[in-house]
């Protein structure tokens, strides 16, 4: 039986004076090439289009200089889909957080995380880009900041896809990796995740193995996830080794339990052969001593999985503290004895406020 894909048809401004016109941004070239042959071009103008969209950047059609003028004039009002400028702090580590304004006011968080070459100097390696999916969140984790101002609504298509944009521009530099691991919970606005999805693929080019969507947990989102057979990451948010601490420190676990979720999980590797990553926030002197480390191994025996260790960034609602670098040493150690697949993720724009849970779209 054929799952029902998840991602609906894409729908495009016609005609072009309306009072409600969809943005163009996540369409792609066969949608463009159709909707300009609707307005009465030639269907290379689809191409151009798509070009100045997502090559060129463009952020109004009538700045489309290969377009005719008369044509421009007439077009000038269908929006593209680009965000503005709001605020923008560079961390030492050269890591740059961005404010981006949305049409309707509101205020969302993307962060630019360039790895340069060894030495630290000429090109950078990789450009890396962590985008939102909602403004705010309502998961309430205790020790993330996101949730700690609420939630207001989902991010559409191409409220996403303009993120990746902003960082490529603003750093004249291709983009090599997008995580969704900013403000909100990407399986929670499924379709509109799953559209940015594509056309991050398929239009901006980044490539599906260079694609990760990190989820606390939705009953029943990552078997539906798993039916689109994509070739990205899963990364859950764990944060326990057992369902009582689990509980205390997000509270949507009450509702889906730490054994629902791994069954789901190991679902998921059975349906895309992919292997799923396990994201650990350390809490000092709450889930880092060494028999939580054991607990969580027992957890995801016989697993195809990685678990990823990310000591806690600090914010300003809680008393959490990081652990030191030899009890974060002891719990890999714990780990590797076991043989579970792990590393230690330092997060990058520490200084900036932009680190993993530290993310609230204000300015500190």
């Amino acid at each position: 039986m054929s799952a029902t894909p998840l991602v609906s048809q894409v729908e495009l401004p016609n005609p072009v004076k309306s009072e409600l016109i969809p943005p163009l941004l996540g369409a792609s070239l066969a949608d463009l090439t159709t909707w300009v042959q609707q307005q009465g071009q030639p269907a290379y103008r689809g191409k151009q289009l798509h070009e100045w969209i997502y090559d060129k950047g463009v952020r109004s059609l009538a700045d489309i200089s290969v377009f005719p003028k008369q044509w421009r004039k007439e077009v000038a009002e269908v929006p593209i889909g680009r965000s503005v400028f709001h605020y923008r702090s560079v961390a030492p580590d050269g890591t740059v957080k961005y404010l981006l304004r949305l049409t309707d006011g509101q205020i969302i968080e993307t962060v630019g995380i360039p790895t340069f070459a060894e030495g630290g100097e000429g090109p950078k390696a990789r450009l890396t880009v962590c985008v939102s999916t909602q403004v705010g969140c309502p998961m309430g984790c205790d020790f993330c900041a996101t949730g700690k101002g609420g939630y207001k609504r989902n991010l559409a298509r191409h409220e996403i896809i303009d993120q990746v944009l902003t960082v490529q521009e603003d750093f004249q530099q291709r983009v090599s990796n997008v995580v969704f691991m900013g403000l909100g919970e990407p399986l929670l606005n499924t379709e509109n995740v799953l559209a940015a999805l594509k056309s991050l693929n398929q239009d901006v080019g980044i490539g599906q193995r260079s694609l990760t969507v990190s989820t606390v947990g939705i009953r029943d989102r990552i078997r539906q996830f798993a039916q689109n057979n994509l070739q990205i990451t899963l990364a859950v948010s764990l944060h326990a080794p057992n369902q009582a601490l689990r509980e205390k420190l997000i509270p949507s676990a009450r509702a889906y339990p730490l054994e629902d979720l791994l069954a789901e999980c190991r679902e998921y590797v059975e349906i895309t052969g992919r292997r799923v990553t396990f994201e650990y926030v350390l809490l000092a002197g709450v889930n880092d001593l060494p028999e939580h480390a054991l607990e969580l191994s027992k957890c995801l025996r016989g697993f195809q999985s990685h678990v990823n260790l990310i000591p806690y960034n600090p914010i300003q609602e809680v008393d959490y503290k990081r652990p030191n670098r030899d009890r974060i040493q002891a719990f890999v150690n714990v780990l590797k004895q076991q043989n579970t697949a792990v590393s230690v993720r330092y997060s990058r724009g520490l200084e900036a406020d932009a680190a993993c849970g530290q993310l609230r779209a204000s300015k500190n």
